[in-house]
């Protein structure tokens, strides 16, 4: 099996990620924080020094500030409704998933909030201008996915923060793609909120994400609980992380995302610069095809989408498993907002994502794969 599918999960991991996920499970299976003992200190020992890595790779000082979630999503709802205004106005852009719009358009119907979504409108990235031409009397927040699950499309960041900083905006940034493998330093960027997913560019297992807020921004619960503090009160504690974390975290999953934090720091320009040559030489081989692909050639975050024109999206992805054993992703990725901009909400698109245990060899079988299909299929383009 060949897996181009890292965008929804990253699939091989590291050895010391397999190996902290089994330590965990044989060693540190108390519940952290919850109890005096030895072992639910020892515990929550380990998931305090996590929540450390976390909050050191995305440059903030606060690590109380580094909420731990099940994933992404929970992340980004943990910011988004934890901070809605009543009678106030979002901006997000283009590239969103369905984890910032659906609570957005839920937020929406309720009547609490508006929004408004930035194009890029033929710019090859999301800016601060195109920020600036949805901007109302009431807006407080702009949201901005850092690197497109579509087609890689990558945000001027830093633009766009110092955009917020200027007005005095909320700026919320999705790192579900990039986390990993792109530089990302939460106060040269201007960001207050940064969400990631752990089992994608950090190899962890799945069901384990972050919020990460700088230290004067922090969002209302959304979910309530036992938190292990002020047990005999009704009413969320007020100390972090627990006023963010009710419930039993998942042990397991933040030793695994601790092991591949060390993993992905030890290994990051070899990772980023691996990512960048097979992510430019699939997106050359396609064009070379004449194929349709959406992602710019410059563009190189290990995102490349494509279609056949004549066949649908998930019918290329399906022969590519079934036939060559590559696993790939057809459809519409969770991001409709993003197929309409490009063009794509009938067909779908395919999406090849790259990882850094990914080899020249692979992308190279999923080239001569495209092209038996074009050629068995008589496409001429």
């Amino acid at each position: 099996m060949i897996y181009l599918d890292n965008s929804a999960s990253s699939f091989v991991k590291p050895r010391e990620v397999l190996k902290a996920v089994e330590e965990s499970l044989m060693h540190f299976g108390a519940n952290p924080g919850r109890s005096g003992h030895s072992a639910s200190i020892k515990t929550a020992m380990i998931v305090e020094e996590t929540r450390e890595k976390i909050a050191k790779h995305f440059g903030t000082t606060k690590p109380e500030k580094v909420f731990f979630t099940q994933g992404c999503t929970q992340a980004l709802n943990l910011a988004i409704l934890g901070l809605a205004k009543n009678g106030g106005h979002v901006i997000c852009t283009e590239n969103e998933h369905n984890s910032v719009l659906r609570p957005l358009e839920h937020l929406k119907r309720c009547g609490v909030i508006d929004y408004s979504i930035a194009f890029q409108n033929g710019k090859p990235c999301i800016d601060d201008e195109c920020i600036s031409a949805c901007m109302q009397n009431n807006t407080y927040m702009v949201i901005c996915n850092h690197i497109s699950n579509v087609n890689g499309d990558k945000a001027d960041l830093k633009k766009i923060g110092k955009f917020c900083k200027d007005h005095n905006l909320i700026f919320l940034v999705d790192c579900a793609q990039s986390g990993g493998h792109e530089k990302i330093d939460m106060q040269e960027l201007n960001i207050d909120m940064l969400a990631i997913a752990g089992h994608k560019g950090f190899y962890a297992p799945q069901g384990i994400g972050a919020l990460v807020c700088s230290s004067e921004i922090t969002p209302e619960p959304i979910l309530f609980g036992g938190t292990g503090t002020n047990s005999l009160e009704l009413v969320q504690p007020d100390i972090f992380p627990e006023r963010l974390e009710s419930g039993t975290l998942p042990t397991p999953a933040i030793m695994g995302l601790n092991a591949g934090i060390d993993f992905v720091e030890k290994h990051f320009d070899e990772i980023s610069n691996k990512i960048d040559d097979l992510t430019t030489f699939v997106n050359y081989e396609l064009r070379k095809l004449n194929l349709p692909v959406y992602t710019q050639p410059e563009n190189s975050h290990g995102v490349i989408a494509f279609n056949i024109p004549s066949m649908s999206s998930n019918d290329v992805a399906t022969i590519l498993d079934e036939h060559w054993g590559i696993c790939v992703r057809g459809g519409f990725h969770c991001a409709p907002i993003k197929h309409k901009a490009l063009g794509t909400l009938e067909q779908g698109a395919v999406r090849v994502s790259i990882s850094y245990f990914n080899s020249f060899t692979d992308v190279q079988r999923l080239i001569s794969a495209m092209k038996t299909i074009l050629r068995k299929n008589k496409i001429s383009l």
